[in-house]
């Protein structure tokens, strides 16, 4: 049996740390509020951008075409990793990681090379030997359209080589607090509203897009010209989505560190009242065999 002085310094220890979990907690719930606001106003812009490139794709039957929106066989793939700098978030690095490790043992018959955004999943595959291309870790220093937009620009320029067929993206969409969804969403080429099939190689290990076709009851007059315009939305479009992704994740990670400190903290407080329940019925049971010694002693002398 542990002895009072070591309970006493457990529970202050779990004390200590109780009081790091929940600072932690309204650190997390103060950033979540504005990364949060972030991604809501960013997906109006987006699904509105995505409209606009759908409508213009629709009614030029086959006539408007963009490079980014082509599809080609599927040979070599760059996979794009967002996850966090820092852990204490539960499972949101370890769910992303896993559908990634998922979708390179699917696909082990392309060339897939990963790039990463944060520390813990460059490093999980750095370890394990997988091909690292890239590391984007400077996105999250200070993340802001225009380094999204470099990342994105860089990514199309390696599309438009043909250094790659696809390009691919695993985050946490985030969809409450409490609550995130693990998605792998295709970059390159993009895929507009109207785009009902996937352009892998094997069709049915690629995710088919979230939103369903829809098309606008009003058309526009486009100047200087619908191809001007499509050639001016679509890189756009490609640094939104991108943009977006990384909104998503950021407001994903904020959202499950805050649940996972809140749980640290609750379970922290049900430890030291089994703590001090130990110790009471460990000080008890000192004092009732000193007395027990006291009066055998007392009893011996007569």
């Amino acid at each position: 049996m542990a002895s009072l002085r070591d309970i006493r310094k457990r529970i202050r220890s779990v004390k200590n740390t109780r009081q790091i979990t929940k600072a932690m907690k309204m650190v997390a719930a103060a950033k979540l509020r504005k990364a949060q606001d972030a991604i809501i106003a960013a997906r109006p812009y987006a699904q509105m951008l995505d409209q606009i490139i759908t409508d213009l794709a629709t009614r030029s039957e086959g006539e408007l075409a963009h490079p980014l929106l082509t599809a080609r066989p599927v040979q070599k793939v760059e996979v794009l990793l967002l996850t966090s700098d820092r852990g204490l978030a539960g499972g949101f690095n370890s769910n992303v990681i896993r559908r990634a490790s998922r979708f390179l043992y699917e696909n082990s018959g392309m060339d897939i090379e990963v790039s990463s955004v944060g520390r813990k999943g460059h490093e999980f595959f750095r370890q394990r030997g997988q091909k690292m291309r890239k590391d984007f870790g400077f996105l999250y220093q200070r993340l802001n359209y225009g380094q999204a937009s470099q990342v994105a620009e860089e990514l199309s320029a390696r599309f438009l080589k043909g250094e790659v067929d696809a390009v691919y993206v695993v985050y946490n969409e985030f969809l409450s607090a409490i609550s995130q969804k693990v998605t792998l969403a295709q970059l390159l080429p993009l895929q507009t509203l109207s785009v009902g099939t996937p352009t892998a190689a094997d069709a049915g290990r690629v995710p088919p897009p979230d939103v369903a076709p829809t098309q606008a009851l009003v058309d526009f007059k486009y100047e200087p010209g619908r191809q001007d315009v499509l050639d001016r939305l679509v890189p756009q479009a490609v640094s939104i989505k991108l943009y977006r992704s990384l909104l998503e994740s950021v407001a994903s990670e904020h959202g499950a560190r805050m649940s996972a400190m809140e749980n640290a903290t609750t379970n922290a407080t049900d430890m030291i009242a089994s703590l001090s329940l130990t110790y009471n019925r460990t000080r008890q049971a000192v004092i009732t065999k000193e007395l027990m010694e006291i009066v055998s002693g007392a009893e011996a002398l007569k």
